[in-house]
């Protein structure tokens, strides 16, 4: 949920209101998320649909790795800006759901570019070779801060790296957190702040993404 949704749901409604419309197929997924899965707000939604479609456009990437797929709304935004001859890998643990992306992946024109994989992200990232132009995590916040230590490796100058959440709703401003997850969060938020290789903005969209370019 986003901020203003949540304090100014008028200026949510402009927001949007202002902003490109959806495809249908997003519109379609978008719909059948909140109709078949228990937590729909799961979703990267909307607006932040639109800032990955054209950060993707712009850079027009070879290769993305989305950690976190859920019903695949991300995924299809980010694929948008592939390359003729680019890939997205994208990752989830979740069997029970994966049934819903893959219908829309199959779908959708970028069906032949899209790599969807049942797997755990740290293993993954661990054993892969690639090097990514644009990378996504809306995964586990528990493992944030790990998968930015495993992601770097797997950057060169230029790539991008956004991880989505990272206000916690607010919960980044604790002292003392007894949540792992917002924990490592704060962890995350600190460990790119000090990393002399990125150049990185927190944009208070939504729930907060942190925007990080390897110089």
């Amino acid at each position: 949920m986003s901020f203003f949704e949540e304090k100014n749901p008028e200026m949510d409604r402009y927001l949007e209101a202002h902003a490109s419309s959806e495809s249908e197929i997003l519109k379609k997924l978008r719909r059948e998320t909140y109709q078949k899965t228990t937590q729909p707000h799961m979703i990267s939604g909307y607006q932040q649909g639109r800032l990955l479609t054209i950060i993707s456009q712009m850079l027009q990437p070879k290769s993305i790795l989305e950690i976190g797929t859920f019903t695949g709304y991300a995924t299809l935004c980010l694929a948008s800006g592939l390359a003729k001859d680019g890939k997205i890998t994208t990752l989830d643990v979740n069997e029970d759901l994966a049934y819903l992306p893959k219908k829309y992946f199959e779908s959708s024109e970028y069906a032949a570019q899209i790599d969807f994989k049942l797997q755990d992200a740290k293993e993954f990232l661990k054993e892969t070779v690639e090097f990514f132009d644009l990378i996504f995590v809306d995964a586990d916040k528990e493992n944030y801060a790990d998968y930015f230590r495993l992601i770097k490796p797997h950057t060169r100058s230029g790539s991008v790296v956004m991880f989505d959440n990272v206000l916690w709703y607010g919960k980044v401003l604790e002292e003392n957190p007894k949540l792992k997850s917002t924990q490592s969060i704060q962890e995350l938020n600190d460990l790119v702040a000090k990393d002399e290789d990125f150049e990185n903005l927190i944009l208070p969209l939504r729930d907060g993404v942190n925007f990080l370019r390897r110089k």
